[in-house]
C-alpha cells in the first residue's frame, strides 16, 4: 500500500492516492457500506462538472478550528470533529456508528486559511445514507458554509465536482498548494465491489472562499 507523503507548503498535510480506501471511506469492514446503494454503471474516465463562478476571494482568515458544515443545496448539516492519523499512517474517520458525522482533517489548513481544507464524510452505512450521500448532486455555484470556533462563518462556492477511480486519485489537485483559501469535500462513489469491499471511485468537490461573516459563538 502507498504510504502518506508530506505535501510541500502544508506541514503534516497527507497526500496519498489510497487514503480513502485505507481510512475507511470504502471499507465495508470499517464502515459497513451497503452494496445496494451504488451507481448503476461504473465510471471508466474522470467525470468533472465545472462552471463559471465568482473568482476566489483574496480574504484570508487566521487558523481556527471548524465546528460545523452546512450545505443547503443537498440538506447537509453536521458538526465537525477533528481527525488526525492512525498508527498505520492512514487518516482517522468518524465511527461507523455515526454515518451522519462529518470530519475535518486537522493536519490540513482550517477553512479560510490559504490552502485546501479537507472535510470527509460517509456516503452511507449498512442501514442508512451518510452525511455526504448526496455530494454528487452539488453543482458549480452551490454554497457551502463552514462555522469556525472563532465565530466566523466562511462561505465557499463550488467550482467543480469530479468522480475519479480510486487508483487514479488526483493527489496534487486535492492537496496541492493553492493561491487562496479553498475547500475539498471527499467521499466514496461509483460501483461497490463486493469482492474487495470497496467503492471503486471517489467523489471530490472543489470550492473557493467567497464570503466571511462574523457570526456568533
Amino acid at each position: 500500500m502507498t504510504r502518506p507523503e508530506q505535501q510541500r507548503g502544508h506541514p503534516g498535510l497527507v497526500v496519498v492516492a489510497t487514503l480513502l480506501v485505507l481510512s475507511g471511506l470504502g471499507l465495508i469492514g470499517a464502515w459497513g457500506w451497503s452494496a445496494a446503494r451504488t451507481d448503476s454503471q461504473p465510471v471508466s474516465t474522470p467525470e468533472t462538472v465545472t462552471g463559471s463562478v465568482t473568482p476566489p476571494s483574496k480574504m484570508v482568515l487566521p487558523r481556527s478550528t471548524p465546528t460545523r458544515i452546512d450545505i443547503p443545496r443537498i440538506g447537509v448539516s453536521s458538526s465537525l470533529i477533528g481527525t488526525g492519523l492512525n498508527a498505520d499512517g492512514t487518516i482517522e474517520v468518524p465511527s461507523v456508528d455515526k454515518p451522519m458525522q462529518a470530519s475535518w482533517y486537522r493536519n490540513s489548513p482550517t477553512p479560510g486559511e490559504i490552502g485546501p481544507a479537507v472535510i470527509l464524510g460517509h456516503i452511507d452505512s449498512r442501514n442508512q445514507p451518510g452525511i455526504f450521500f448526496r455530494l454528487k448532486e452539488l453543482q458549480p455555484g452551490d454554497e457551502i458554509r463552514v462555522t469556525r470556533q472563532d465565530g466566523t462563518v466562511a462561505t465557499f462556492r463550488v467550482e467543480r465536482r469530479e468522480q475519479v477511480a480510486k487508483e487514479k486519485f488526483p493527489t496534487e489537485r486535492v492537496y496541492g498548494d493553492t493561491k487562496g483559501p479553498e475547500l475539498r469535500l471527499i467521499t466514496c462513489g461509483g460501483v461497490f465491489d463486493k469482492g474487495s469491499g470497496n467503492y471503486k471511485d471517489n467523489i471530490i468537490v472543489y470550492a473557493k472562499l467567497v464570503d466571511v461573516q462574523p457570526g456568533s459563538r
